[in-house]
């Protein structure tokens, strides 16, 4: 009878001893960082998390999500009239249409850990004007117990997500005026328990 009644709570003990362990990801400690590449030169800004979730099962990173708050989009390169005009033509239908799809997403769809210093390579599906692509990046992770970072670098391809204004890929003869298919977005998240 004794053994009837222990198998029952060694299975209890197994699952609650790899559940999943939710983080909330602190919008106001977290950023996004972009830079965009041009012929000549580059610029960056930031853009706002919205919200989002990360995830570990038995220690280890397993999962998460977080919304981009496109209406955020800030250039810190320049400032005054340039930075605004930048700014405005970023959110317009040439880039990223900011009235029509207000928020991107980045989902995670595998952690694959790289070694036991917290160092994952990410994959995922990153969702842009409703355009969703599978991406791969490095990551590297700390779990403190209450609170997790993570940062790791995005280079996207916005050629996948129809952002065509200034891309050699759709357009010829840009020269100079040629804005680069590919730019980066260095996301650094702070999430609590």
């Amino acid at each position: 009878m004794k053994k009837f009644l222990f198998l029952p709570l060694l299975a209890i003990l197994a699952m609650a001893a790899i559940a999943p362990v939710n983080y909330n990801v602190d919008t106001n400690a977290s950023v996004i960082v972009w830079t965009g590449y041009k012929v000549t030169g580059q610029h960056t800004g930031t853009v706002k998390v919205k919200n989002g979730t990360v995830q570990f099962t038995d220690g280890k990173l397993s999962g998460g999500s977080f919304d981009i708050d496109m209406t955020t989009i800030k250039d810190t390169d320049m400032e005054g009239e340039y930075a605004t005009k930048l700014v405005g033509h970023l959110a317009s239908e040439d880039f990223f249409g900011v009235a029509k799809f207000p928020t991107s997403k980045f989902v995670i769809t595998r952690a694959i850990p790289q070694d036991s210093k917290g160092n994952y390579k990410i994959i995922g599906n990153l969702t842009i004007k409703e355009t969703t692509k599978e991406v791969k990046f490095l990551a590297a992770v700390t779990d403190s117990g209450n609170k997790v970072t993570a940062s790791g670098k995005i280079v996207v391809d916005r050629s996948e997500f129809n952002v065509k204004y200034g891309s050699g890929s759709f357009f010829d003869g840009l020269g100079d005026k040629t804005i680069y298919d590919e730019f980066d977005l260095q996301v650094n998240l702070v999430a609590t328990k």
